[in-house]
């Protein structure tokens, strides 16, 4: 058993459901969502894929897309896939989070994290089911653990699909310190609580405008 093998075993023993799914028909009709959506945004996005990911090989000649683990439903871990819009020797001292004006970001790369364009890859993760259009953000395995410590319950938001965008992102926007996490986390719960096909289309349109917001996630 690797360790993200035990690690994925220990919060699928953790996690507890306090937040029932809708039921059958909120499931299915969420899926379509997801891969008509995913599906029409990879069509109408592609040129803009495509000369993004010729960008980054032309600005430091190094590999176009980098893949993740992230903690996803139930804490099953998942890739994720992303434009590597930062050094390959980024995290060579550990993972952290992003800051502002990080000196790890390739020199003139920085708008493509500042539009998200770098997260358009993720699409191919809803379309392979790993994620959804809207929900809670998925956090990678090594600050899941750390966030368990300082914010109990953390594990609750395990209990959907994690999205693209969600409640936190339109509300919060991006944030990496304890105060900003257990704000998402209150509005990633409330999601939970309200979650619906119309809520989930009020937040996709409402993600919009906040593509070219630095401070949105």
């Amino acid at each position: 058993m690797t360790v993200f093998d035990a690690i994925q075993t220990d919060w699928a023993q953790a996690r507890r459901h306090e937040f029932a799914s809708p039921g059958m028909g909120f499931e299915l009709a969420k899926r379509m969502v997801d891969l008509c959506g995913a599906t029409l945004a990879l069509v109408l996005f592609c040129p803009l894929l495509l000369f993004a990911a010729a960008w980054v090989k032309a600005t430091d000649g190094g590999p176009v897309f980098y893949r993740q683990y992230r903690v996803g439903r139930d804490g099953r871990l998942f890739k994720i896939w992303k434009l590597r819009t930062m050094r390959t020797d980024a995290e060579k001292d550990g993972p952290r989070f992003a800051s502002d004006n990080d000196p790890r970001i390739v020199p003139g790369c920085g708008w493509m994290r500042m539009s998200h364009i770098d997260e358009l890859p993720q699409l191919l993760n809803i379309l392979r089911g790993h994620m959804s259009l809207v929900g809670p953000r998925p956090e990678r395995p090594e600050l899941m653990d750390q966030l368990r410590k300082d914010l109990p319950g953390v594990d609750r938001r395990l209990a959907a699909t994690p999205g693209i965008t969600g409640l936190a992102q339109v509300m919060n926007g991006y944030t990496n310190d304890i105060e900003g996490m257990r704000r998402k986390l209150d509005l990633d719960l409330r999601y939970l609580e309200q979650r619906s096909i119309s809520l989930d289309v009020r937040l996709i349109l409402k993600t919009f405008p906040r593509f070219w917001d630095r401070t949105a996630c």
